[in-house]
């Protein structure tokens, strides 16, 4: 590692040229050679898999151990990171070699090579900004998706950021939410920054939440930093502090439950019954309370779970409503064994195959014995779940990552999963007093784990935005089509309810 940080300095004027070229430059500290894309693009963990090769056949001595930990530094943010490790390195060698590099490579910046570097950059831009132009009936489109900075292993919080603000009734409910001014005097009227030594009253989720909604889709080219959100969710989510990797479906319970509690007491003194009467769109009939009155989140994404529990020995039946945000399904054990190229391809595992494990007659095992009230004691039964009320917006959050006796493992297998007319009429408690076409929904996003462990990787996300795709990774925005979408191998899906219309598909 030494040796490589040390080449890497004196070699990094070369590949600075190319910074200007590459989206999500990385350079490899080992042979300075540039590649773009860490997991996405891929790029750059194909040099690191292609340099061990050639040593797959060899006796791997203590040098060639030290050369095959690889490790590369991301040309944007100087952020280092072992491909080997699968992590960021957040410590310096003893001679802070790599903090050498960084200097030297900000110090590129604001050398001669700048003016050079800003004329590329604009040539960059002016043909980024034409190549985002489309054909929208007839008439020329820019697109106006705005990417989110990565602030140190951020890539969790963006992608379910970006995730949301695709959910048009509840994006839009907080961007006509009143501007709230936490800070009165002499910043009255200003942009507001957060600082440590802001008292917990200045803190407000909802009001940082409907900054960062309103900050995207509005056309701009630079990416919008959520600082400010993000030190809020320090505040007052302890979970996630730190610039540690985070889990993105926890993340999004935690923000919607914050969400949730904070509209409940009102804000800036509006109350949450005058916020919630602004949007007609949310008739009471369609508000599902968890955890005290109802507000946008449970509308939105609130559901109800009937689970049926029966004693195998005297019969009795037990049932108990449960509120729900979303839905968490595991892969079934027969779809996660990886497969060699020697063996047959058995069938793919399908969203169906999903739900209908979490929704079939279960038998409990004897560490989940059921204490039945008439035998009174524990004893063996099954239990089966039904959907008694279906949400707005369903999310369906798959179990990619499972404990073994000693580490966290991820189930990487393919879930195929439809973009248009998910039925769930046969999962409902009372499917016949549903109409024809109240139980079909649509794809608006994906959620995405690239990576091999919960605690490293990558996060990305896929959003349909008036009829369009986009890939969403931090700061870069893409235009991209249905079937790369469908191919993805999703962590978390969001299907909006689909409005009647005739000849809808069906899962």
């Amino acid at each position: 590692v030494l040796a490589a940080v040390y080449l890497a300095f004196f070699f990094s004027h070369f590949f600075i040229v190319l910074v200007g070229y590459l989206k999500v430059p990385w350079v490899c500290l080992t042979c300075s050679s540039v590649h773009c894309g860490r997991y996405v693009n891929g790029h750059a963990k194909k040099h690191y898999e292609d340099a061990q090769i050639p040593m797959t056949n060899h006796k791997k001595t203590e040098k060639q151990e030290k050369v095959q930990h690889t490790v590369c530094m991301d040309c944007s943010s100087y952020s280092t990171y072992c491909y080997r490790c699968d992590d960021f390195v957040v410590n310096d060698t003893k001679l802070g070699l790599v903090q050498k590099v960084r200097e030297h490579l900000q110090n590129l910046e604001n050398s001669a090579f700048t003016s050079d570097r800003h004329r590329k950059r604009k040539l960059l831009e002016n043909s980024s900004l034409n190549s985002k132009l489309l054909k929208v009936n007839g008439s020329t489109t820019a697109l106006c998706a705005t990417g989110l900075r990565n602030l140190g292993n951020t890539c969790f919080m963006n992608a379910i950021l970006q995730s949301l603000s695709n959910i048009q009734q509840f994006c839009c409910y907080f961007k006509e939410l009143p501007a709230v001014e936490l800070r009165n005097g002499k910043t009255a009227g200003r942009r507001t920054y957060h600082t440590r030594s802001q008292g917990d009253n200045n803190v407000s989720l909802v009001e940082e939440f409907r900054k960062t909604l309103c900050a995207l889709w509005q056309g701009s080219q630079t990416a919008f930093s959520p600082e400010s959100l993000f030190y809020v969710v320090w505040k007052i989510m302890p979970n996630f502090r730190g610039y540690q990797q985070q889990d993105a479906h926890e993340f999004m319970r935690y923000l919607l439950d914050h969400l949730h509690l904070e509209l409940q007491g009102g804000f800036n003194g509006v109350s949450r019954s005058v916020i919630l009467q602004e949007n007609s769109n949310l008739s009471a009939s369609n508000k599902c309370c968890i955890n005290g009155a109802s507000t946008v989140v449970t509308a939105i994404f609130g559901g109800i779970l009937q689970n049926e529990v029966n004693c195998l020995i005297c019969g009795t039946e037990s049932r108990k409503f449960d509120p729900f945000l979303d839905l968490s399904l595991d892969i079934p054990s027969q779809f996660r064994n990886k497969r060699t190229k020697n063996q047959e391809s058995g069938p793919m595992c399908t969203l169906r195959d999903c739900l209908r494990s979490f929704t079939d007659l279960e038998e409990l095992d004897e560490t989940e014995l059921y204490m039945c009230h008439k035998c009174k004691k524990k004893q063996k039964s099954t239990k089966k779940f039904w959907i008694q009320k279906l949400p707005k917006v369903l999310c369906l959050h798959l179990k990619r990552f499972h404990w073994t006796a000693y580490l966290r493992n991820k189930v990487d297998t393919y879930v195929e999963f439809p973009l248009r007319g998910l039925d769930m009429k046969c999962y409902l408690l009372e499917p016949e007093n549903s109409g024809p076409e109240s139980c079909l929904y649509d794809l608006v996003a994906v959620v995405v784990h690239h990576g091999s462990g919960v605690g490293s990787g990558h996060y990305t996300a896929y959003a349909a935005h008036e009829g369009r795709w986009f890939h969403f990774n931090d700061s870069t925005v893409t235009l991209t089509d249905e079937e790369t979408v469908g191919k993805a191998k999703a962590y978390i899906l969001f299907y909006v309810e689909r409005q009647a219309k005739p000849g809808a598909e069906k899962l």
